[in-house]
């Protein structure tokens, strides 16, 4: 697959951004009129620049405002159509995006405006270039993809066709399996952007709120196999419309970019895999038998590494330069010390299968923060390849003769991932490489790690939704909302199909760049025995993250609880949720660093995280924190 980026994605200048696409692997990219109009470049000397960056000038984009209009206006337009066209000949361009009339239509007759698209392709047809027309999902006449190719279809002109955009189509939920019945020849060029489902006016939504594929909703596998299934072999490319991304880094964002288009294709062979006995629309003498080829379509898609979705936690991994607070912490909770490690400076405590690192490698003054995760994959090796496939940057580690050799990758959050050889009791080789540690009592206390909560600064939210559904093999889940004292708080749960992995990304207020630490996230560890474990906590000195009375007044009026079990989730701190699956007891301890730790129970099939809790933590600590300052 040919891949694309207009320049109105990334941030900077245009010389950055044609040097940020290169740098991430794309083949072409459309040249969005604004930055050229700007750009102290020549247009010999973008030409010469994409040349030796290795990109293709695929598309210049946008021409607004030509049909649908009177013969004086026409005439206007086919002068600026013109000038136009002679700027593409000096960039060596040849085809053009021509929008559906938005702001200067007056006449709404498909005749005339047919009439004028066949002007303006004479025109483009002198001077050897293609012009994609493109239905706006808000064009004040044409705002339906099929209406568009009809109008192509009337002109038959070898120098008009249609652009199809997935954000013009989805956002207005047209039926993309017409797509297929559209002559391959016609499509001229293939845009794709997703997006999140939101209730507002399309416009808006199309200027702010486009992501890159994988981060929003679209079914843009399904739209990609109905491209494929019409014969289109031609760019895809990425047009995104989006505050954050225009203001983050242009290497980074152009990345990020590319990873997409990866996802996107292997998700688009997937979806022709599993529809293959359907029969192709597009393709001349298709029948059920060569449907099942995937391969025999113009448009190639290439495809990843199999894995499987990671089987559990391995381990979770703190870093300080000072852990006795930590180490209390933990031990309090119930943890065993484990040991230190033979060649580095770092602890292992585990309960159970929940295994936590204290590494005390940080830099000087370093607050304790969430630092890395390991996962049971089936095959690291195969699952870091995939993961670099997808841009993800490998994380060196370095290690001594008879250690474990962890694949690690970097999230976009700057969290290390490890990827683990995963045992079918829960077990971990590499445990061996730590001394002994204290007496380990027998028949502790089983646990695992429940779920892990993480803080993402707002330039990188999008990109980690991605990196983990696409290096992970983890399912988004519809985001959240949860009201804090310094703002609200956006949640996104990433999690396996079984819920052995539950990955909760915090897209916390005010978080700047570079500052994730600044914001507390936790490690929630899963016990058979909530009470049992907070008065043993108790009595080793653990202090408790205290809930207002008030919290369980309200408990009380919503769910009707027994006096006695009331007044013990009151003496411990614990909080309680219920819903129709089962119920769901909880308590945090104190912050330390940027860290602190929850402990769960889940009682029948309880699904979710405590979420009308969530309000209540945030005030208390808020409370804690500033009352220490």
């Amino acid at each position: 697959m040919r891949t694309g980026i207009a320049t109105v994605c990334l941030s900077g200048t245009l010389k950055e951004k044609m040097q940020a696409c290169a740098i991430a692997g794309f083949d072409g990219i459309e040249i969005f009129e604004q930055d050229l109009v700007t750009s102290p470049l020549s247009p010999e000397d973008v030409r010469k620049m994409a040349a030796d960056l290795g990109l293709g000038l695929d598309l210049y984009q946008p021409f607004r405002d030509f049909d649908s209009v009177s013969e004086g206006l026409l005439q206007e337009n086919l002068r600026r159509a013109d000038a136009k066209f002679k700027l593409m000949s000096r960039l060596g361009m040849d085809t053009i995006l021509v929008c559906t009339n938005v702001g200067t239509a007056t006449i709404d007759d498909d005749d005339l405006r047919a009439e004028q698209l066949s002007r303006l392709a004479e025109l483009a047809g002198d001077h050897g270039v293609k012009v994609a027309y493109e239905a706006l999902a808000w064009g004040k006449y044409v705002n339906d993809y099929e209406h568009a190719h009809r109008l192509v279809a009337a002109v038959d002109h070898p120098n008009l066709g249609t652009c199809l955009d997935s954000f013009h189509i989805l956002s207005r939920d047209w039926d993309t399996a017409p797509i297929e019945a559209i002559k391959p020849e016609k499509i001229f060029f293939v845009q794709v952007a997703d997006a999140p489902k939101l209730s507002m006016d399309v416009l808006s939504w199309s200027r702010h709120y486009r992501v890159f594929p994988g981060e929003g909703q679209f079914e843009l596998a399904k739209f990609m196999g109905h491209v494929a299934r019409a014969g289109y072999s031609g760019p895809v490319s990425l047009e995104v419309f989006n505050d954050v991304f225009r203001q983050s880094d242009v290497e980074r964002t152009a990345v990020d970019a590319m990873r997409s288009l990866i996802w996107l294709e292997e998700q688009s062979a997937k979806w022709l895999d599993a529809n293959a006995s359907a029969t192709p629309g597009g393709v001349a003498g298709a029948t059920p038998a060569k449907a099942a080829g995937r391969r025999r379509y113009p448009m190639e898609l290439a495809t990843l590494p199999k894995v499987a979705e990671p089987a559990g936690f391995n381990f979770a991994e703190v870093k300080t330069d000072g852990p006795a607070q930590l180490e209390t912490l933990l031990g309090q909770l119930g943890f065993t010390f484990d040991g230190r490690h033979r060649t580095k400076d770092v602890q292992l405590w585990s309960m159970g299968h929940a295994r936590v690192i204290i590494n005390e490698q940080a830099p000087s003054h370093s607050q304790p923060a969430i630092a890395a995760l390991g996962f049971d994959v089936d095959s690291p090796v195969i699952a870091s390849a995939r993961a670099q496939q997808l841009k993800a940057p490998v994380v060196p580690r370095k290690v001594q003769a008879d250690e474990e050799v962890f694949q690690g990758i970097a999230a976009p959050d700057s969290t290390e991932i490890f990827l683990c050889q995963g045992n079918p009791d829960g077990t971990a080789a590499w445990t061996r490489e730590f001394g002994e540690g204290l007496e380990r009592p027998s028949g502790g206390t089983r646990a695992v790690i429940d779920h892990v909560n993480l803080a993402q600064p707002w330039q990188h939210f999008d990109e980690a939704v991605l990196f983990y559904t696409s290096a992970l093999a983890l399912e988004p889940q519809p985001f959240a909302e949860v009201p804090s004292p310094s703002g609200l708080v956006r949640s996104q749960v990433m999690q396996t199909s079984d819920r052995a992995v539950r990955l909760v990304l915090n897209l916390a207020p005010l978080l700047q760049q570079g500052d994730r630490k600044s914001y507390q996230e936790h490690i929630a560890f899963a016990v058979d025995d909530l009470v049992a474990t907070a008065r043993a906590a108790r009595e080793r000195g653990l202090e408790f993250l205290r809930i207002p009375a008030n919290y369980y007044e309200d408990l009380d009026a919503r769910f009707a609880l027994d006096p006695a079990f009331l007044a013990t989730l009151k003496e411990l701190n614990l909080l309680y949720d219920r819903d129709a699956n089962g119920e769901f007891l909880h308590f945090y301890t104190a912050t330390v660093g940027s860290v602190f730790f929850e402990m769960v129970e889940r009682r029948g099939n309880y699904d979710g995280y405590g979420a009308p809790n969530a309000p209540v933590r945030h005030a208390v600590q808020y409370d804690s924190l500033h009352s220490r300052n």
